[in-house]
């Protein structure tokens, strides 16, 4: 028995029924040889975690522009307090810890730099949009290995598809929004779970709001620490969650609603304030005047970036597959290589004499 094998079992003895098991994974798309030592969603961990977009999130905003304080978070802490999380529910209840892992290490992907700004801006200007959601599959199906992708599991990429919901419901029974796995809806609760904590422990770090300025509700509900309500929240999803009756991921309707107070709170306060507006203008200019730049030098853009495919595809346009290379380009960037690029590329270089 391979070492691969005897996790598989391990999976088998000891998960819950509900959990989605390794050996049953609906496979790759293209076939592959097992690995002897990792199950499927292992692998597909580490495939994420290896790869160049995943390195990039420690360069991308969070909720604050190229911060220059040393705690502020950033994609990628995000993503690994997301992992804290989906990890301990999906520990308590059972269920498949390297699917869960997997799903949150590939979940943002996609994102621009300059957190949400970048999205909008990109939506703006790709002809058919943009959305981060779709981004993060296309990074990983297209856009990594040159091409070629990570050949992840259906389990995986529906988790990372799913996972979003912007000011929507958190929780929803339309199929097309919830993952078909119980692993992938922990991952979709985990997501506004740590970032509505982290967020607003950023935004009283920064002095946008204080402790003070929290919802009653929210601190009567949840806690007035940050751990007290992660662990609040821990504790209610695996408490709340009656498979028995019903095969998905719930909160009691009382955290549930706190958990939307601190969501639209932050919104209000923080996400569209006056102070944080004014930065992402900046970052927004930035993003259109690199994008008419690229246009304007799209030679010299797919020579020095090596940018292939640029008018290749029979069921597109020259222009529709340069504007994609753009978009796939202007999304792949930190913050800090989009303002170093753009102050080379659109800003006069000073003259020096002695």
């Amino acid at each position: 028995m391979s070492i691969r094998e005897h996790i598989e079992e391990q999976e088998r003895k000891t998960l819950s029924p509900f959990a989605q098991l390794s050996s049953k994974s609906a496979g790759r798309d293209r076939p592959e040889p097992a690995d002897s030592l990792r199950p499927l969603f292992q692998h597909d961990r580490d495939r994420i975690i290896h790869s160049k977009a995943f390195r990039r999130l420690a360069g991308k905003t969070q909720v604050f522009l190229a911060p220059e304080g040393d705690h502020y978070r950033t994609r990628i802490t995000h993503t690994l307090e997301v992992a804290q999380f989906a990890r301990s529910v999906t520990r308590f209840l059972d269920l498949n810890e390297m699917l869960t892992e997997a799903i949150v290490m590939g979940h943002d992907l996609g994102h621009t730099p300059f957190g949400h700004v970048g999205e909008q801006v990109l939506a703006k200007l790709l002809p058919n949009g943009f959305h981060h959601v779709k981004q993060s599959i296309r990074v990983v199906e297209k856009l990594e290995r040159d091409g070629q992708g990570l050949n992840l599991t259906p389990e995986v990429r529906d988790g990372i598809l799913k996972h979003s919901k912007g000011k929507g419901a958190i929780f929803s029974d339309n199929p097309n929004l919830t993952a078909m796995t119980l692993e992938g809806q922990i991952v979709r609760i985990a997501d506004i779970a740590a970032y509505v904590n982290h967020d607003l422990d950023d935004a009283i770090r920064a002095g946008l709001v204080s402790e003070d300025d929290v919802p009653e509700a929210v601190k009567k509900t949840l806690g007035t620490r940050h751990a007290q309500r992660i662990e609040t929240l821990v504790r209610d999803l695996v408490e709340s969650s009656r498979f028995e009756e019903k095969r998905m991921i719930r909160m009691s309707e009382d955290r549930l609603n706190a958990l939307y107070v601190l969501r639209d709170f932050l919104y209000e306060r923080v996400y569209e304030s006056k102070g944080i507006r004014e930065e992402f203008a900046k970052a927004q200019r930035i993003l259109e005047e690199l994008w008419n730049h690229f246009h304007e030098h799209s030679e010299e853009f797919q020579e020095r970036f090596r940018i292939k495919g640029v008018g290749d595809s029979e069921s597109a346009s020259e222009k529709d597959n340069l504007d994609r290379a753009i978009g796939d380009f202007l999304c792949g960037m930190t913050d800090r290589y989009a303002m170093r690029l753009y102050q080379e590329l659109r800003l006069p270089k000073p003259w020096t004499v002695y």
